[in-house]
């Protein structure tokens, strides 16, 4: 029951916010209708105005020296006058500057003989009410748009509150997997949000703010909200990107009025996602740099501003921390940095416990085998594979998610969607067979590299084909060798192109990006050069990092690059020289099975 309360309070938000969005985009159109009528309005009068006959100013004065003029017809207030002429029909319009002066003319010339005859007619007030009005009519158009753009931008506040009884039935600590040690340094924060008065007692200061750091998917935005869930607080959720909007200073009015909002709630947490998005590094650049300066310096007066009985406790996640500005990390802002790591096996296998609540599953399904085969993967990845699984079990008509749906569903989520419409030739078909099989052989015969799972010629995704390793092993560390052997087994495609079918292609692109990014971080950033040494540049945190160390420095760094990338696609090509018979009849069996298993593999190998 309170979940379906919850729901229909968020539906109903939901629909209030889609009808204020309603109601903006109503006010847009009409005032966009009125400028069209207006506009429209304008150019009626400057056509009839274009086609009605003029005089100058200069040229009607020139007629009344003359004594051409017959008749003046003028309205108060206005300077566009009708003037007849001596044998004209048709009255001509003239604008005159100064109508007294005009007037004064016309009489001094009546009273030396040139009598002319002057109507002079009151102004209609409804026309000059709406002469006024067209008058002030753009600007009035331009004020009621800036206040609707304002409107739908959200001016000011838009962080979202979950009170207390609402986060409560929403997620705690049992609903976090994997996170056993990040959750046991978050129940202080809970006991701090519980009984902030016995810390205060001891001489103790809570923390102001926290960050949570780690890869997209790992469970920071959740873990957030379980600190709020466990310590019954109101918890409110901004994204970064919320700040930045197009018009100067709202991402500062808006970090003022979050927190501004935090302390009539307190105690509470206060959310920030993504908060690289505004706590970046500051600049001396303008525009958009200008803003993005004036949104951190408001963020960092905020937290600099809490009353000592304030309690509020800013948590912010990130992706991206050596971006985020120094004057951010220092004590007294987030005093404290908590990295999310990868779940390891027991942690994906709890992970996928909490996902598999509501599914039905086949008996051959087995979690801590599935745990067993997904090392390095996101609990959101994780969560995403079973719902995959589950909609492919429910297009298949099947009882239950067998294991065959999950293998699909891992396939279709790290490799891409099956093509089985695509048509191949048989050239494309053959080339693809040997590029794969070039990886299957060279990866089978490197000692660290990972044992085969599976070898395919069927596209997926953006691939021609794949072949998939077993992933039944946590790592936390990587050897030189084995880096040096997983360039070889890249390489191993391109290789087999070369040596099976004496011509490279297009097909090896991916594999020489990815190949190249290594070499380049064993040398640049883990220092495994001989010649180098253990040396770290990052040019993306300084630009100028390299150039400090000299033009010379970075020739080396691109011929260190360019001779472990020789030596490894020099290697792939001797591995598969030396086993040539194997390379063939993995191809040919994949250009007559398309798909072959790890065991149909091993018994080639043996064979």
């Amino acid at each position: 029951m309170e979940e379906e309360k919850e729901q229909n309070q968020n539906n109903r938000q939901e629909d209030g916010k889609k009808n204020k969005i309603k109601l903006y985009t109503l006010l847009v159109m009409i005032l966009a209708l009125i400028a069209i009528i207006a506009v429209s309005i304008w150019l009626i009068n400057t056509g009839n105005n274009k086609e009605n006959n003029t005089i100058s100013y200069t040229d009607l004065i020139k007629q009344i020296e003359e004594g051409k003029v017959e008749k003046v017809e003028m309205t108060v207030g206005s300077t566009s006058i009708k003037v007849k002429l001596q044998g004209q029909e048709e009255e001509k319009h003239a604008i005159v500057p100064n109508t007294q002066a005009f007037v004064e003319l016309i009489q001094e010339k009546t009273l030396e003989g040139n009598v002319i005859e002057l109507e002079q007619k009151s102004q209609n007030i409804f026309f000059s009410i709406f002469d006024y009005l067209f008058a002030i009519l753009p600007t009035l158009l331009i004020v009621a748009l800036f206040i609707v753009i304002m409107k739908m931008q959200g001016f000011g506040d838009k962080g979202k509150v979950y009170d207390a009884e609402t986060t409560k039935s929403k997620i705690k600590f049992d609903d976090v997997a994997g996170l056993e040690e990040e959750k046991g340094e978050m129940l202080e924060i809970v006991d701090f949000l519980k009984e902030p008065k016995k810390f205060y007692d001891m001489g103790a200061k809570i923390p102001r703010g926290v960050l949570l750091c780690g890869s997209p998917g790992t469970g920071k935005t959740l873990i957030a909200k379980a600190i709020a869930g466990e310590a019954k607080v109101p918890f409110i959720s901004m994204s970064g990107s919320e700040f930045i909007e197009m018009f100067a200073g709202l991402g500062a009015s808006r970090v003022r009025k979050l927190f501004e909002k935090a302390k009539k709630i307190a105690p509470c947490i206060v959310f920030i996602d993504e908060i690289d998005a505004i706590g970046s590094r500051r600049t001396s650049g303008s525009g958009a740099e200008t803003e993005n300066n004036q949104t951190l310096n408001q963020l960092l007066v905020e937290m600099d501003g809490f009353d000592t009985e304030e309690t509020i406790i800013v948590l912010a996640a990130t992706n991206r921390p050596e971006m985020l500005d120094k004057a951010l990390l220092r004590p007294g802002r987030f005093d404290r940095q908590i990295t999310i790591a990868l779940p390891d096996m027991k942690g994906r296998e709890e992970i996928l416990k909490i996902h598999a609540k509501g599914k039905k599953f086949a008996q051959d399904v087995n979690l801590k085998d599935i745990a067993g085969d997904t090392a390095g993967f996101t609990g959101a990845e994780l969560a995403n594979i079973l719902n995959e699984a589950a909609i492919l079990a429910t297009i298949r008509k099947h009882e239950a998610i067998t294991h065959e749906d999950i293998e699909d569903a891992v396939k279709k989520v790290t490799v891409g969607l099956e093509r089985q419409s695509r048509v191949i030739s048989d050239k494309d078909k053959k080339l693809t067979a040997y590029h794969e099989a070039g990886h299957a052989i060279v990866s089978s015969k490197l000692q660290t590299q990972k044992d085969i799972k599976e070898v395919s010629i069927i596209p997926r995704g953006m691939a021609g084909g794949y072949t998939m390793y077993k992933t039944n092993e946590d790592k936390y560390y990587i050897s030189k060798t084995e880096m040096e052997e997983k360039l070889i087994a890249l390489l191993g495609g391109r290789a087999a192109e070369k040596i099976a079918l004496n011509d490279i292609s297009t097909g090896a692109s991916n594999d020489i990006e990815v190949a190249t990014q290594i070499a380049k971080d064993m040398i640049t950033k883990y220092g495994m050069s001989d010649n180098l040494g253990p040396i770290s540049i990052n040019t993306e945190k300084d630009p100028y990092e390299l150039q400090l160390l000299g033009d010379k420095f970075g020739d080396a760094i691109g011929a260190e690059i360019k001779i472990m990338l020789d030596n490894a696609y020099l290697q792939a090509q001797t591995i598969l020289a030396n086993n040539m018979n194997q390379l063939n009849k993995v191809a040919h069996v994949l250009m007559e099975k398309e798909v072959i298993s790890s065991e149909e593999f091993e018994k080639i190998i043996k064979e």
